[in-house]
């Protein structure tokens, strides 16, 4: 008698039109199917649009047994879906700082440090204002990247100045008109839909990248490289990242005790977009 197909889940709580667009959640599903589905476990993914709907979600799914296990992305510090997934008994993975996961299993990237490596590159070019795009404020790796340029940009004497976005194209776009009239010589995008937006308005301002400004991107999708001027990036492996959460929640799924998995360290890449 054939097993009953086994199932993990994963929701995201944004917008899914900015989801369509972004690069990032394609490689790491890319990542996690190439571990999983050969053990037999299927991918079933949902798109709410709060996290309310998340919550109810999890509920759902554990009350009708639709999934095995759970990744759970965008964590905030003391995020309750870490309690609510413990409750429901849902093997669960975290990805993002261990922080963050109360005793869960993990998949971590150090992102205070990597956003040092970028502001470090920048000054290393003697750039001493430099504009930070970050993502929404109440995620934790918005924070520790956050904490990790300003205490970068501390030690080298550069000014930081800061705008939020939400990883959309529109968000971007606003980002960089608001970073503008602070007068930096270069920025860094969260991510790389963010920092095709930043070149784009920094175009209709006729600002040359990266003669005026440089700009440097989060991630490294192929959109990097097809960008004109071909995009700066802190380069990370999204597809192994997908496949490390893709053990860590099979190790989950057998009962293993929760462990750190740390993601392979990201590096700078240097392109056409920065001098």
């Amino acid at each position: 008698m054939t097993q009953p197909q086994r199932r993990v889940g994963l929701v995201l709580a944004r917008a899914s039109r900015v989801l369509g667009e972004e690069p990032y959640y394609h490689e790491f599903l890319e990542g996690l199917e190439r571990v999983l589905t050969p053990a037999g476990v299927s991918v079933l993914v949902k798109v709410v649009t709060d996290r309310p709907a998340e919550h109810e979600t999890y509920e759902r799914w554990a009350a009708e047994q639709r999934v095995d296990g759970v990744v759970l992305v965008d964590l905030a510090p003391d995020d309750d879906r870490v309690a609510l997934v413990n409750r429901l008994e849902l093997p669960a993975v975290v990805l993002g700082a261990p922080s963050t996961a109360s005793g869960l299993p993990t998949v971590w990237t150090d992102d205070a440090g990597f956003a040092r490596e970028a502001i470090r590159f920048l000054a290393g070019r003697g750039h001493d204002v430099i504009g930070h795009i970050s993502g929404p404020p109440a995620f934790a790796h918005t924070q520790l990247r956050r904490a990790g340029a300003v205490a970068e940009a501390g030690e080298r004497g550069v000014r930081l100045v800061h705008a939020e976005g939400d990883y959309s194209y529109e968000s971007g776009h606003a980002a960089t008109a608001e970073l503008l009239p602070a007068g930096p010589t270069a920025i860094v995008c969260d991510n790389d839909l963010m920092a095709l937006a930043a070149l784009d308005a920094l175009r209709e301002q006729g600002r040359a990248v990266p003669a005026d400004i440089s700009v440097v991107a989060w991630d490294d999708s192929a959109l990097c490289q097809l960008a004109v001027p071909a995009l700066s990036a802190m380069s990370h492996d999204v597809g192994r990242i997908g496949e490390l959460a893709a053990g860590a929640l099979l190790d989950a799924m057998a009962g293993a005790a929760p462990a750190v998995y740390e993601a392979p360290a990201a590096h700078l890449v240097a392109r056409d977009s920065t001098r």
